[in-house]
């Protein structure tokens, strides 16, 4: 009774849903000139041929699942959908020529059904824990296999599914096959009875390096000829921290520049007041012994490769931490808060490595950087064993790929 109640529930809510994206255009969230494709309508042909869709939620997973689009390349035509701007822009600049991008419907059942008839993909993939019922059934309903690749599910997440057994056979149990991607994940999926559980890796661990304009990372080089360090995918109430952590360290290292990127480059002019800071967005160049707001998107690459190491966050407030492993693949060993819930593999192997130092506070945060910035050899040694410890030797995009050829009919 649950799914049937959960579909009226949606079809009543169509006016407030439209309500809600009309707000979210107007408040920077939403493409006006793409807001139909939230509505299931497609803003592209179907290309000739068999398709896969994956769908993504937004930037960390659309990264994961690039190296799988990519080892389908001359076998199948591929859409991904996600539900953010930023995914749609980094999608715009990483998908190659085979594949497509549309934002992914509200979980309407017409408006799904509307999306599914227009594209009739041959292969549904979701990636890590993007799961809507209306669109799960929908693809039963049209025999589509669906596949759930680099799946995350935490234990709290099992014991609220464990509330709806039924529901979680019907949703979860439909997988024709499931790529946990980590043992614990795969331990609370098999908790609610699902079979067929592949423990085959991370596929966050293949994701590409981040890109860098050359020209981009010189210059910057020659505007901080000084000590440096980066601050990465901020929240609000870390960047408090950051700035306490800079103030002490300038005792040793006065010219030294504190990189801060907030995870949400709107809120640049909210990060600079905090000391009155130059912003990247601005065109305005970095000064030393200040904190340097870079409030622009895409160049995450860039200040990764500029600084010896970075602090990760969303890892301070205890919101469940970022990507530790962007930079760890770049040769960075990372600092973070004591929050890292939702990257427990690779932090334990960065942490094992000597890669990875937890902190809890400012005081911690300076200590740790104080160590690298006073030592560079020490931090260039544990960015090497960061990027070793994210070394895997077999194949793994290659053989989800493999996962996907084998469900289509």
């Amino acid at each position: 009774m649950i799914l049937p109640a959960y579909n009226a529930a949606m079809r009543l809510a169509a006016p407030a849903l439209r309500r809600m994206l009309a707000r979210r255009v107007s408040m920077g969230k939403e493409d006006q000139a793409r807001l139909n494709e939230r509505f299931g309508i497609a803003s592209l042909p179907r290309p000739k041929g068999r398709l896969v869709w994956f769908h993504a939620a937004s930037v960390g997973e659309t990264m994961s699942v690039l190296p799988v689009i990519h080892a389908l390349a001359g076998r199948a035509q591929v859409l991904l959908t996600t539900g953010t701007l930023t995914s749609a822009r980094l999608a715009a600049g990483r998908l190659p020529g085979f594949a497509r991008h549309q934002f992914v419907p509200l979980d309407h059942p017409v408006w799904v059904a509307r999306f599914l008839e227009h594209w009739r993909p041959e292969a549904a993939v979701f990636v890590e824990s993007e799961l809507w019922p209306s669109m799960l059934t929908a693809c039963d309903a049209r025999g589509i296999p669906r596949l759930l690749i680099n799946a995350r599910i935490s234990a709290r997440s099992a014991a609220r599914w464990r509330w709806l057994p039924p529901l979680a056979m019907r949703l979860l149990g439909g997988f024709r096959a499931v790529h946990a991607q980590s043992p614990g994940d795969a331990a609370n999926l098999r908790v609610l009875g699902v079979g067929n559980v592949l423990e085959w890796g991370n596929l966050k661990f293949f994701a590409p390096k981040l890109p860098v304009d050359a020209a981009a990372l010189a210059a910057l080089h020659l505007e901080i000829p000084g000590p440096l360090w980066l601050a990465a995918s901020t929240h609000p109430g870390e960047e408090i921290v950051i700035l306490q952590a800079h103030e002490a360290l300038r005792e040793a290292h006065p010219d030294l520049v504190t990189i801060i990127a907030p995870r949400h480059p709107e809120r640049g002019a909210e990060v600079a007041a905090l000391a009155a800071a130059p912003r990247r967005s601005l065109r305005e160049a970095p000064w030393p012994g200040k904190i340097y707001v870079a409030d622009t998107l895409g160049e995450l690459g860039l200040f990764f490769r500029a600084a010896p190491f970075a602090f990760i966050g969303n890892s301070l407030a205890g919101f469940g931490g970022h990507n530790v492993i962007e930079p760890a693949l770049l040769a960075r060993p990372v600092i973070t808060g004591p929050h890292n819930e939702n990257f427990i593999e690779a932090a334990a192997r960065l942490r094992d490595a000597g890669a990875l130092v937890e902190v809890a506070d400012a005081l911690g945060l300076a200590a740790a950087a104080r160590n690298w910035l006073d030592d560079p050899a020490a931090a260039q040694a544990a960015g090497a064993a960061a990027q070793a410890a994210l070394s895997m030797e077999e194949n793994l995009p290659a053989r989800l790929a493999g996962l996907i050829l084998a469900a289509m009919p």
